[in-house]
């Protein structure tokens, strides 16, 4: 047993983490520790089931008495994100994960934790171990590759479940209950790239949106933070009215975060320069004051551009890509009717490249709602065909309609009511879950999100407060116990 987790209650459950953090597991070399269940379910004598793309389930029979209560599957993803501080030494493909507790909290020397999502494997591995466990029939759900792009989710066998009730155990947020998330899609919009020669003696200049905070385009989208791409685009449209050529714009550099940056090689004719200079200044200070507190240092910046292309768009075109990223929505489309302060639809302006023969514009979607995401997604695509763009979308992924009146849901609300005298949050995420994939993979399933506290995820500095999981351990039982 190693010293971190020595003497925390309940022991099963850490003993079980422990194990697991020996186990390397980043996402797609989950095998290890998929073998490590699949071995010691058999050597229980349990039945376990893995589907080609590596997903398990382990079934477990009911405790005595239990046998006619409905089966739960309790799920959880095998990989973690890899993640460590400059100038650690360390193999994610074959180092365990050193654990170090610092009073309450578990952390890691270094690197990332994995208690995302450790914490719901070692749930469910140690109920599987735990005989003094009171529950009816029980699917153990492990998938793999959730952290890049939810891959066993998509491709889940539905014939491995049978459940039709879940506990998904992959949240950070003690007392809080998920019951819905955000579905999304990518629309993307392409110009064949026409170019002609730039002017001569023009001054070539770089115009440079920076200074934003940045953020994820789903959970930060009601934030009101700028938009790199959207705000250059504002000044990149004034200076045109003093003739200025669009040589190139690049900005954004991930599908689902709001772009910190952005920045365009612009000519400029000589006697317009001073005038453009002010202009930016102006607009600067415009940006500035929309943004005081949610992005104070944003800043706007004309400059000589050393480099300077020797060709610039046709007017056509640069017409086209202003006027189209001028008209595309960015930000909350619409809150939920159902749950207080969540973004039900949102669209952000994500990227922006231009290739050695295209523009690339890229835009996210997402909704709870999968007609309103149709909606939005049909919004952005008719905007970017009225700008000459070519069109294409992603396959995306579903969404988790919300469920106020979920059975699994007012069970769980009662036992946390039984075990701690207050109610717990009930609360939606605008952001994918595995939850919106498999209740797609497998309709009908009722299903709640929770988990322990934890912070600072996917980062060095993850931590998961012990008492914190003690509590939500007895949740879990409680739920299992007090089912029907």
């Amino acid at each position: 047993m190693t010293d971190a987790i020595r003497g925390l209650e309940p022991q099963v459950f850490w003993n079980c983490f422990a194990a697991i953090s020996a186990i390397p597991r980043p996402s797609g070399h989950e095998e290890r520790l998929g073998e490590h269940i699949l071995e010691r379910a058999g050597q229980l004598g349990l039945e376990r089931v893995k589907d080609d793309r590596g997903n398990i389930v382990v079934k477990l029979p009911a405790t005595p008495g239990r046998e006619r209560v409905r089966s739960i599957c309790l799920q959880s993803h095998l990989d973690m994100v890899c993640e460590k501080n400059a100038g650690k030494v360390h193999d994610f493909l074959n180092d365990p994960i050193e654990l170090l507790r610092e009073g309450e909290v578990l952390t890691a020397n270094g690197t990332t934790l994995g208690a995302d999502n450790g914490i719901g494997v070692a749930t469910s591995l140690a109920i599987m171990e735990d005989q003094a466990v009171a529950h009816g029939p029980l699917e153990l759900l492990f998938t793999v590759e959730e952290e890049t792009g939810l891959a066993g989710a998509k491709n889940l066998s539905p014939l491995i479940v049978s459940s039709r009730i879940l506990l998904n155990l992959d949240s950070e947020e003690e007392g809080a209950l998920y019951i819905g998330c955000a579905g999304g899609k990518d629309t993307v919009g392409r110009w064949p790239l026409v170019r002609e020669a730039a002017p001569a003696g023009w001054a070539a200049l770089r115009l440079t949106v920076k200074g934003l905070k940045g953020g994820h385009s789903g959970l930060e989208i009601d934030k009101g933070l700028g938009n790199a791409i959207k705000l250059l685009n504002r000044a990149l449209l004034r200076l045109t009215g003093l003739g200025a050529k669009l040589a190139s714009i690049d900005g954004g550099n991930m599908r689902n975060a709001i772009p910190r940056e952005c920045g365009a090689a612009v000519f400029l004719a000589p006697e317009q320069v001073a005038t453009a200079q002010a202009m930016v200044t102006d607009l600067g200070a415009t940006f500035l004051a929309e943004l005081p507190t949610v992005d104070p240092g944003v800043r706007l910046l004309l400059e000589p551009d050393e480099a300077g292309a020797a060709s610039v768009l046709v007017p056509q075109l640069q017409r086209q890509l202003m006027k189209t990223i001028a008209a595309l929505p960015s930000g909350v489309q619409r809150m939920s009717a159902e749950i207080a302060g969540l973004v039900e639809t949102s669209t952000n302006v994500s990227v922006i490249h231009t290739e050695k023969d295209e523009l690339v514009l890229i835009t996210s979607q997402r909704s709870s709602s999968a007609s309103r995401l149709s909606e939005v997604v049909e919004t952005v695509q008719a905007i970017l065909e009225l700008g000459g763009a070519a069109v294409e979308g992603s396959d995306g992924y579903p969404g988790w309609q919300p469920n106020i009146d979920s059975p699994l849901l007012k069970l769980a609300q009662r036992c946390y009511r039984d075990l701690y005298q207050k109610e717990p949050e009930v609360k939606a995420i605008h952001a994918g879950l595995e939850c919106g994939i498999i209740g797609e993979r497998i309709p009908g399933m009722d299903m709640i999100s929770f988990g322990p506290n934890m912070e600072k995820v996917h980062s060095p500095d993850e931590r998961v407060y012990i008492e914190s999981v003690a509590r939500y351990w007895r949740f879990v039982l409680e739920i299992l116990k007090a089912a029907q």
